[in-house]
């Protein structure tokens, strides 16, 4: 890394203010059904409770438009990271993220507690990235360690405004361990490496595709968004989802995947039902076979069986999407059957977004993956060959 690494800072006995990604999925209750945000963190946590800092932790959760909403509070986080952290590690929940009182909870700490601020997006400031509102937060700590790899693309005051006013910033483990395996899957893989693109819409997808030309062996697309791609090439594919005018842009992307020696491959079947809705009349038909009023909406298996060649060579897998509307019972199949061939599989599998990593989470097989990002939105703008302002904000190595 080019950027200093929470290794390269001295935190003995120091304020250290840790940006993590606690924005987990909580339910009705409020009660949170996947903690693995947190788990990701405690590498960089333990760490510096072993160096006997003052942690100070600083979040957001969900999204309460700059206003105090309880029902976006982080207390359930706070009480599921000190059942994480041994009994002498106190973890404490300020009431807020700045003011007086947070400062005097700061002081008051002892040294090898944890306090975690109070949703930073109850402030406006936040997301606005204002000034302000950084340096209140930056007077809290001596040093600042980035591990909210999940928030990095975005320029908020946490984020990016705090480094300009604390005296060094660096990355932590976690944040080091999704570069690393980016690093190892995109841009020097062990070949054939192999990308498995899904999802909605090609227009989220281009510049993956495009950036990812340049790179892969073979790209795999499965999905909505291989419909904008069979329709391009005058395929009729019933009611299904396509983007009409992604059509032109798309026969242009083949013709640079083409170009740059990458193999695309495309479903050859699909299970199409008359309506989207799980109790609709399903069946499956080759790919030139989607009946005209009909909806596709997910691979069929003839399909899973040319993927299933297709990875066979595989000595890194990266995928990013699911094949169809997994969420449906009776459309999930195929991206269920695609989670068993990558985990199945020799390769080194890195797998990123949301909804790719919730399939894994609901078919059990998280453990069977190389690396499962913590991150969306920062994992496919990493895809895309662009920067991500949290990344870039942090201190520079001296050289």
């Amino acid at each position: 890394m080019e950027k200093l690494f929470i290794k390269d800072l001295a935190v003995r006995k120091k304020r250290v203010m840790v940006r993590t990604d606690y924005n987990v999925p909580l339910d009705e209750e409020g009660n949170i059904t996947d903690d693995t945000r947190i788990r990701a963190t405690l590498p960089t946590i333990n760490y510096l409770l072993d160096e006997d800092a003052k942690v100070i932790i600083a979040s957001h959760l969900g999204r309460p438009g700059g206003s105090v909403n309880p029902k976006f509070s982080l207390k359930p986080v706070a009480r599921r990271l000190q059942r994480f952290l041994t009994e002498k590690v106190k973890v404490t929940l300020a009431e807020d993220c700045i003011g007086d009182d947070v400062k005097r909870q700061v002081e008051a700490m002892d040294y090898g507690d944890v306090l975690i601020l109070e949703n930073l997006r109850f402030h406006p400031g936040e997301e606005k990235n204002d000034t302000e509102f950084a340096k209140e937060l930056a007077g809290l700590c001596d040093v600042f360690v980035q591990d909210a790899f999940g928030n990095c693309h975005r320029k908020h005051a946490s984020m990016v405004g705090i480094v300009r006013y604390v005296p060094e910033a660096a990355a932590g483990f976690l944040l080091k361990k999704e570069l690393d395996y980016f690093e190892k899957s995109v841009n020097n893989p062990l070949h054939p490496v192999i990308a498995i693109l899904g999802g909605a819409k090609v227009s989220d997808k281009i510049k993956i595709i495009e950036n990812l030309a340049k790179k892969m062996d073979k790209i795999i697309v499965g999905g909505a968004m291989a419909f904008t791609f069979l329709k391009a090439q005058g395929i009729p594919v019933g009611q299904s989802l396509v983007e009409d005018s992604m059509i032109e842009t798309v026969n242009k992307l083949m013709d640079y995947t083409k170009a740059n020696g990458t193999k695309l491959y495309l479903p050859v079947d699909f299970v199409v039902a008359e309506k989207f809705d799980r109790m609709a009349e399903t069946k499956v038909v080759p790919f030139k076979e989607i009946p005209e009023r009909w909806i596709a909406l997910d691979i069929g298996p003839a399909t899973t069986k040319l993927f299933s060649e297709v990875l066979q060579d595989a000595k890194t897998i990266l995928w990013n999407g699911p094949m169809g509307a997994f969420e449906i019972d009776a459309f999930s199949r195929g991206t269920y059957a695609m989670v068993e061939l990558v985990t199945s599989s020799h390769a080194s599998t890195i797998v990123g977004g949301g909804d790719t990593d919730m399939a894994f989470h609901k078919s059990g097989k998280t453990h069977e993956v190389t690396f499962i990002s913590t991150g969306g939105g920062a994992f496919l703008k990493l895809l895309e060959g662009g920067d991500l302002p949290g990344i870039a904000s942090l201190t520079d190595k001296k050289t």
